[in-house]
């Protein structure tokens, strides 16, 4: 399945993508496209329906992001070895975990705003995992079993809050509009072999990463046991697993993003996003 919110921000219905790429409401079934709504036994309910039988929605309008109710917003750093390579990292021997704000989370469509005193902002394709079931101390045999479905997510990075202004990553991290999730949360089902999808990102047009899956260090399954030693996952809670090479710092010169600029970017499988940047009040 592929699930969806569409509608305007704060006030986003849940919603199915039925296999003519047209939206089915869901409210009559769950709530929101979160928490308890994301447990094994609900995606089980929501698959067994006739998306003939949903109310068809005409004009969708704002696709928003994919999860509701984010309890956690947890990412992965430098778990691609050929973008370690070009932003002169070492790869970790474990994974670097920091958190963005869920108050960065927006639609896949909305726009970028770039925060006051920016002068390095960065874009980063990558896969998210998102949460179904409680997860803690799980092995990796089991934790997939504990994975709702996967979307696409743009982990938007100002790298001179990052790291030049002292402290951790998140800084450069959570600003609002940094958190773009969605279209769509699609099922293990249909989302293929995550160990090997395709990754894409383009600013105005031109090309900057064109990467897969199958060069992360870390996979979903060992990042999500891993992940549940050190804190719980909780249903909705999101997992961001890293970026492949062509990020903006990693270019030479540097490329930044500027007010005006238009990213766009998917994933094999799961969808594509487009934002706009635009300045702070504009």
């Amino acid at each position: 399945m592929k699930l969806l919110r569409y509608g305007p921000a704060g006030s986003e219905r849940p919603g199915l993508l039925d296999t003519d790429g047209q939206v089915r409401d869901l409210l009559e079934h769950i709530d929101d496209v979160a928490g308890e709504a994301l447990s094994p036994d609900s995606l089980a309910g929501l698959a067994g329906l006739d998306p003939s039988t949903l109310p068809l929605v005409a004009e969708p309008g704002r696709i928003g992001p994919c999860v509701g109710r984010v309890g956690k917003f947890i990412c992965i750093g430098l778990n691609y070895a050929d973008h370690a390579a070009e932003t002169g990292a070492t790869v970790p021997d474990e994974p670097i975990l920091f958190m963005k704000a869920t108050s960065a989370i927006v639609g896949p469509d909305d726009d970028i705003i770039q925060p006051r005193d920016s002068t390095k902002l960065d874009w980063e394709v990558e896969l998210g995992v998102v949460i179904g079931s409680t997860a803690r101390y799980v092995s990796e045999a089991e934790a997939l079993d504990h994975v709702a479905g996967y979307c696409v997510i743009n982990d938007v990075s100002e790298r001179a809050f990052q790291l030049e202004r002292g402290g951790t990553w998140d800084k450069g991290k959570g600003c609002d509009t940094f958190g773009p999730i969605g279209p769509w949360l699609v099922t293990k089902d249909e989302a293929g072999d995550v160990d090997d999808l395709s990754m894409w990102l383009e600013v105005n047009g031109r090309r900057f990463q064109n990467g897969s899956s199958r060069t992360m260090v870390f996979k979903p399954a060992f990042l999500v046991s891993y992940v549940s030693r050190f804190m719980s996952l909780q249903p909705g809670d999101v997992i961001s697993t890293g970026t492949p090479p062509g990020v903006g710092m990693g270019q030479k010169p540097p490329v930044w993003l500027q007010p005006g600029d238009v990213v766009e970017l998917g994933i094999e499988g799961l969808g594509r996003q487009r934002q706009r940047v635009i300045t702070e009040g504009g």
